[in-house]
C-alpha cells in the first residue's frame, strides 16, 4: 500500500510540472483532463504526507523509549503517533474507494404524498421545506421543476432541481419512503395518525450520457391550472412528454413559457432514464453487497419522523436523534454524515479493509 501511495504522489506532482509546461497551458482540453486527475489526487496525497509526518515522529519516540530519562514521555508518544498514523491510513482508504460518477452532479427530486390523505401531503410540504433549508445552508441552488400544491399549502407532488458541487453525495441517501407519526390539527380526540412520503432523488445527466431521439417522444401541450384547478395561463404552455420506448410521461407547467416547461420536462425525462440505465448495470453490484445503509429500493421505509416522542429514527443505520423542529428546519447534516460514514466503512469491509 505505501508503494502504491508513493506512486499516487509521484503522479501528482508530475501532473503540477504538466500543467505548469507552457507547451499545455495553451490546450484547454489537456488542462482540463490533467486538473481533473489532479484535483481528484489532491486530498489523498495530502493525506498521506500527513501519514509520513506521523510514522516519522512515531519511529523517533520508539528510538527514545531505549533512553531511561524519556522512556515514559517517549511510550506515549509512541501510542499517540500510533493512533494518529492508523487514523490516517483509514482516512486514506477511504479516500481509495471508487467514487460514485454521480456524487458531484447536480440532482432532480421529486416528493410525492403517499397514505395519509390532506395529512400526507402537508408532510410532503414539510419535506420539500426541510430540502430547502439543508440547500440553502449548504449554498446550492433550488428551482422547482412542476409541482401540484394546493392552496392550504399540502403538496400531492413536487418536482425541484438543486444545483450545487457535491449535492448527489448528499440526497442520495434520501430516497425512499419517509413516515411521520403526529396529531393533525384537525383530530379532534388527539390520536395519532400515521401518513408516509416517497422521495425520489435523481442524478441530473448531460445531454451527452442520455440521447433522446425526436421519434421516441411524443410532445402534448396543454392549458397549466393553478390551485385548486383555476388557469393560471391562457395559452397551452404545460407540457407532457411521453418516451414512447419505456412509457415514461413527464409533465411540466410551472414556467409560462412552452419552451421553457418542455426544456425543464427533457431534463426530468433524461434523469429518470439516466438512473434506470444506471441502476441496471448496478444490479450485479447489489445483489453482492446489500449496504447498511439500505438497498436503495424506493418501497422501503427508510426514515420515522415521530412528533409526540420529538424523535427522528432512520431505519437503515438504526440512528434515533431528537430535535425534530430542528431537523425539519434543515439541521440534517448529523443524519447525512453518519449515512456517508456507514457508508464507507461498509464499503471498505466489503473491500476486505478494516
Amino acid at each position: 500500500m505505501y508503494d502504491k501511495l508513493e506512486q499516487i504522489q509521484q503522479r501528482y506532482e508530475q501532473l503540477g510540472q504538466l500543467m505548469s509546461d507552457p507547451d499545455n497551458i495553451g490546450d484547454n482540453e489537456k488542462m482540463r483532463t490533467y486538473g481533473r486527475e489532479y484535483s481528484d489526487l489532491e486530498s489523498i496525497v495530502e493525506k498521506f504526507r500527513e501519514y509520513k509526518i506521523a510514522i516519522a515522529a512515531l519511529k523517533e519516540a520508539e528510538q527514545l523509549t531505549s533512553d531511561k530519562e524519556m522512556a515514559e514521555l517517549a511510550r506515549e508518544e509512541v501510542e499517540q503517533q500510533k493512533q494518529i498514523s492508523e487514523k490516517l491510513m483509514q482516512e486514506i482508504m477511504v479516500l481509495l474507494l471508487p467514487k460514485d460518477p454521480n456524487d458531484e452532479r447536480d440532482i432532480i427530486v421529486e416528493i410525492q404524498a403517499g397514505a395519509g390523505g390532506d395529512e400526507a401531503g402537508l408532510f410532503a410540504a414539510d419535506l420539500f421545506r426541510m430540502y430547502q433549508r439543508y440547500a440553502e445552508k449548504k449554498g446550492w441552488k433550488i428551482e422547482v421543476m412542476d409541482g401540484n400544491i394546493s392552496s392550504l399549502g399540502n403538496i400531492k407532488e413536487v418536482v425541484f432541481e438543486v444545483k450545487g458541487k457535491g449535492a448527489y453525495s448528499h440526497f442520495k441517501y434520501e430516497s425512499g419512503v419517509h413516515r411521520v407519526q403526529r396529531v393533525p390539527a384537525t383530530e379532534a380526540n388527539g390520536r395519532i395518525h400515521t401518513s408516509t412520503a416517497k422521495v425520489i432523488v435523481l442524478p441530473e445527466p448531460d445531454e451527452v450520457d442520455i440521447q433522446v431521439r425526436d421519434d421516441e417522444i411524443r410532445i402534448d401541450v396543454y392549458r397549466s391550472t393553478g390551485h385548486g384547478g383555476q388557469s393560471v395561463n391562457t395559452t397551452d404552455s404545460a407540457v407532457r412528454i411521453t418516451h414512447l420506448p419505456s412509457g415514461l410521461v413527464v409533465t411540466c407547467q410551472d414556467e409560462k413559457s412552452q419552451l421553457k416547461n418542455k426544456a425543464k420536462a427533457m431534463q426530468v425525462l433524461r434523469a429518470r432514464l439516466y438512473e434506470a440505465e444506471m441502476s441496471k448495470r448496478q444490479s450485479d453490484l447489489q445483489e453482492q453487497r446489500l449496504s447498511q445503509v439500505g438497498t436503495g429500493d424506493r418501497s422501503e421505509k427508510i426514515r420515522t419522523y415521530n412528533f409526540p416522542q420529538d424523535r427522528v429514527t432512520d431505519h437503515r443505520i438504526n440512528l434515533s436523534l431528537s430535535n425534530l423542529p430542528g431537523i425539519l428546519e434543515g439541521k440534517i447534516d448529523d443524519l447525512i454524515n453518519t449515512l456517508q460514514t456507514t457508508d464507507q466503512a461498509e464499503r471498505l469491509r466489503f473491500a476486505g479493509v478494516g
